[in-house]
């Protein structure tokens, strides 16, 4: 992906294996958030190919992969801060009766079945998100970390294959952090979810992921287990310019863009 003469993705391959948890990581700068954006379709890619499931889908826009069950998180929340928790739930639901006006005013049945279908889902998901407490409440009052939350419940109202989660954990405490990790797992072990996730506290990474890509540079640098690439002089060389490797330092990492 070049952004006039700046290569911000070069020749990076990276497959994710179905049912697991995968790890993009590396400094700033790295080319983690634009190599999301080409898998979600917000960006077209210079050169190359996004493939799902063998099928060529590197054209679809945004809306077309998430038919195909490809949802994405952001590092910073997009809540919709004057509606409510719930309701930011129920807008990201898919085939809402209520998008036809035709249903709306000439079958009303069907516009408020889909709309109580909508809200049951939504207030079930608020209850595994521990936010139904919340629901009614607008969503822009919510902390930081809820508002993480609710970002990953509007991803999951589309019951997604493929979730991409760009820095979840940035700026949250440590005890929501680890709700969401043990959410992750849950989904995954449950619902046999594939996630990808952008994040910098290796800890937090080698407690989920199966598998770690590193990028620097905009290049694939290394791919591995945690320990595998904590050890490697490459990944260390790339977040700390050279010296002693220093486990501790590059476990507390965190909270930078990518």
């Amino acid at each position: 992906m070049s952004f006039g003469g700046v290569v911000a993705v070069d020749d990076l391959s990276i497959s994710l294996q179905r049912g697991a948890i995968t790890g993009l990581i590396g400094p700033n700068g790295a080319g983690k958030t634009t190599a999301f954006n080409i898998l979600a379709g917000s960006q077209l890619p210079s050169a190359g190919q996004v493939l799902l499931e063998g099928a060529d889908i590197t054209a679809l826009a945004p809306h077309r992969r998430a038919a195909l069950g490809i949802a994405r998180t952001f590092q910073l929340a997009h809540e919709f801060a004057r509606l409510t928790v719930v309701e930011n739930l129920m807008v990201a639901a898919d085939l809402q009766g209520g998008e036809s006006v035709f249903n709306t005013v000439f079958r009303r049945g069907v516009y408020q079945a889909a709309e109580r279908e909508v809200y049951g889902r939504a207030r079930e998901l608020l209850g595994f998100l521990g936010l139904d407490r919340l629901a009614l409440e607008p969503a822009g009052s919510l902390s930081g970390g809820q508002k993480k939350l609710l970002e990953l419940g509007r991803a999951l109202m589309r019951e997604p294959r493929i979730v991409l989660l760009d820095e979840i954990g940035a700026g949250i405490n440590r005890t929501l952090l680890g709700q969401i990790a043990d959410l992750l797992l849950k989904l995954r072990r449950e619902r046999g979810i594939t996630f990808c996730l952008i994040e910098h506290d290796l800890d937090y990474v080698s407690k989920l992921c199966d598998e770690v890509f590193v990028m620097a540079g905009g290049r694939l640098l290394a791919q591995g287990t945690v320990a595998q690439v904590r050890a490697d002089e490459r990944v260390v060389e790339a977040y700390f310019g050279g010296g002693k490797y220093e486990d501790a330092a590059l476990r507390s990492k965190s909270g930078a863009t990518a």
